[in-house]
């Protein structure tokens, strides 16, 4: 059986009716699957309101069984969670001051219940050693790798374990650098809503429920911080512990300066329009220097894609039919010599 061999115009050795079907499947896919994404499109909101429903349930469950003097505890813990601190406890690797700085550090992430702190305390004492006993067993007793030197072999060990030791913190950091980012965005947009609303003469409460509900779908994480700044507000015996929570649940410098205004204007009674829509155009002029600033280092950026992606694939658009030309000239002129 002889196969006939490929006629059509050929570029670098590959057939280009070829690569152009292969480049054209994947194009096709892309759109289909743009227009999924686009079909299905959901409401980012639906899981952080039913969060915030059940944050609402426990601040009523909360004031409901108040005490004489003590309020009952609003944090459900688990058999599983007090197993663990038991755990940490007994091997004296468990420090409050720890924490309380994970459990900022979660609230910070989006995460809500603080007891997975001790979770990830536990994460941190046993992912290096699973992963540099696996690291072992890979790189020392199997073998798997032979031609690779002891240097390297030591190297990755040693990038097993402290990728195991890091590795929470850094999802956690990531995760609460994307969340801040989000709420960066959106806090100007915020601001004015929250002056039209002081202005029209609704309540802090009821502003900051407005807020959420008006900016829920476009920032989601900001909608979800107000919401629940807003039921805290309802609830809390001190409304300036809710501010509080506010600040604390963001690092954001931005957030902080919101909530020092707002705690300074329910203790002094100063307007509070006038002093947000003064925060208002701060955060909006320096959204427009961060805008500016991305926009100045575009040129550089762009340097290597472009020199990498777009310029190869132009000298291939410009050259290419030329190329071509002088492929089939040249092997007719062999054709005619034989």
């Amino acid at each position: 059986m002889i196969i006939a061999p490929s006629t059509g115009p050929k570029l670098l050795g590959f057939d280009v009716f070829f690569v152009g079907s292969i480049l054209a499947g994947i194009a096709a896919a892309a759109v289909v699957l743009a227009i999924y994404a686009a079909v299905t499109v959901r409401d980012p909101m639906a899981k952080r309101v039913r969060a915030l429903n059940a944050r609402r349930e426990e601040l009523k469950s909360g004031i409901i069984t108040q005490k004489s003097r003590k309020r009952q505890s609003l944090v459900q813990r688990s058999d599983a969670t007090d197993k663990v601190k038991d755990t940490l406890r007994g091997m004296k690797v468990l420090q409050e001051s720890q924490l309380k700085i994970i459990q900022q550090k979660l609230a910070q992430a989006g995460i809500r219940n603080k007891e997975y702190a001790v979770f990830v305390i536990f994460a941190r004492m046993v992912l290096p050693v699973a992963l540099g006993f696996l690291g072992v067993v890979v790189l020392y007793w199997t073998n798997t790798f032979p031609e690779w030197g002891s240097f390297k072999r030591f190297m990755a060990f040693a990038a097993l374990v402290i990728s195991g030791y890091k590795g929470p913190e850094v999802y956690l950091k990531n995760k609460s650098k994307k969340r801040t980012s989000e709420i960066r965005k959106g806090l100007p947009d915020a601001l004015d809503l929250l002056v039209i609303c002081a202005e029209a003469g609704l309540t802090v409460d009821a502003a900051f429920n407005r807020v959420a509900k008006e900016l829920g779908r476009a920032y989601p994480e900001l909608g979800e911080e107000f919401a629940l700044t807003a039921i805290e507000l309802s609830f809390l015996t001190e409304r300036r512990q809710a501010f509080e929570n506010f600040a604390y649940r963001v690092d954001l410098d931005a957030v902080k300066g919101v909530v020092t205004t707002m705690i300074q204007t329910e203790r002094y009674g100063t307007p509070l329009a006038s002093a947000l829509r003064v925060l208002s155009a701060e955060f909006r002029n320096e959204r427009m220097m961060r805008a500016e600033e991305k926009a100045a280092r575009l040129p550089a950026i762009m340097t290597i894609p472009l020199i990498l992606f777009i310029l190869p694939v132009l000298f291939i658009v410009i050259l290419g039919p030329a190329a071509c030309s002088i492929s089939d000239a040249f092997s007719g002129g062999i054709g005619v010599k034989h």
